[in-house]
């Protein structure tokens, strides 16, 4: 698909929940958000007709998120039905971990071609401060697990908050020590992630620099579906990333959109735009129908976004990210 400025739109990120066990600080509130009734979910084939008419459109690449989406109950059935749809040409799952250890032998037989895993920290009370959750081994036991399948992508996603007990230098040693990409994703200023100031990439750059050497931009063949910028360090088996959606803006190049647990399609992350394609669906649209108005959506797809100027219009998402799907 190509929107009105020329972007290539082969990429969809899917939440096929809005559940998680765990209630990071910068994602929900303690006690967690109001979940949805299931019936208000898209369901399984719902997904995949989403999956077929867009993969139609030309969609290529699908990532399965949450909420924690390993809390979905079918998830290897549905990589697997997703896999099987033509013009579909990798799947991929980005997951907090806890539950990798027990379904990574049914994820790898579906087909997954990437696992993400979301990991702050490595240090425990800091883990357990951010997540609300005392569940870092169950996370480092599923990041084990995906390892022994070397035919499996495995990126490790790090949000830096600037605590210094988070040490964002542990978290870089297993791209050091581990065929891992360790992937530094800078603070997103939407729902509670509004009230945290993160870090930028100079300084984690500076960070990790005085600590392993000089980071070389990484020449070779891309690493991902995405706008993440690689490096490479002197001794590491992995690479190190940086994703910096606000300091260094790359909406001129995004190829994404995406469809929350509950049907409706974004085709910005800051901003509400987009179409509820559950309610058309449940009202009985045929294919053609679904096409037009995914493209009508797509049309209205955003230069980019804002973040850092004051906003004209109050279109701006309020959803938390486990809502949305991060």
């Amino acid at each position: 698909m190509i929107d009105r400025l020329g972007r290539k739109i082969d990429y969809l990120r899917i939440s096929v929940t809005d559940r998680c066990n765990l209630r990071c600080i910068y994602c929900m509130p303690e006690k967690g958000v109001k979940l949805v009734e299931r019936s208000l979910l898209l369901r399984e084939e719902e997904i995949l007709r989403i999956v077929s008419v867009m993969a139609e459109l030309g969609i290529r690449k699908i990532k399965l998120t949450g909420g924690e989406p390993l809390l979905y109950c079918r998830l290897p059935e549905l990589i697997a039905e997703i896999k099987a749809i033509s013009g579909i040409e990798k799947v991929t799952v980005t997951t907090n971990g806890i539950l990798l250890k027990e379904q990574m032998e049914g994820l790898a037989e579906a087909g997954t071609d990437g696992i993400n895993v979301s990991l702050d920290t490595l240090d425990r009370e800091c883990f357990r401060r951010i997540s609300r959750r005392d569940l870092l081994d169950k996370s480092l036991d599923g990041v084990r697990e995906v390892l022994r399948y070397p035919g499996i992508s495995l990126k490790i996603n790090c949000v830096p908050l600037g605590a210094a007990d988070q040490d964002v230098c542990a978290v870089a040693r297993l791209a050091r020590e581990n065929p891992v990409h360790v992937r530094f994703i800078e603070m997103m200023p939407i729902g509670y992630g509004a009230e945290f100031p993160g870090m930028t990439e100079e300084t984690l750059k500076n960070i990790l620099e005085e600590r392993f050497g000089r980071l070389v931009p990484y020449q070779g063949a891309p690493l991902g579906n995405g706008p993440c910028k690689y490096y490479e360090a002197e001794g590491f088996a992995g690479k190190i990333g940086f994703i910096s959606a606000v300091s260094h803006k790359f909406c001129g190049e995004c190829n994404r959109i995406r469809l929350t647990s509950q049907g409706y399609l974004k085709t910005c992350l800051q901003y509400t735009a987009g179409r509820d394609l559950r309610e058309i669906i449940r009202n009985g649209c045929t294919d053609e129908e679904l096409k037009d108005v995914i493209r009508a959506a797509l049309n209205e797809k955003p230069d980019g976004h804002h973040f850092l100027e004051k906003a004209k219009n109050d279109d701006t998402e309020k959803l938390c990210m486990s809502q949305i799907g991060g």
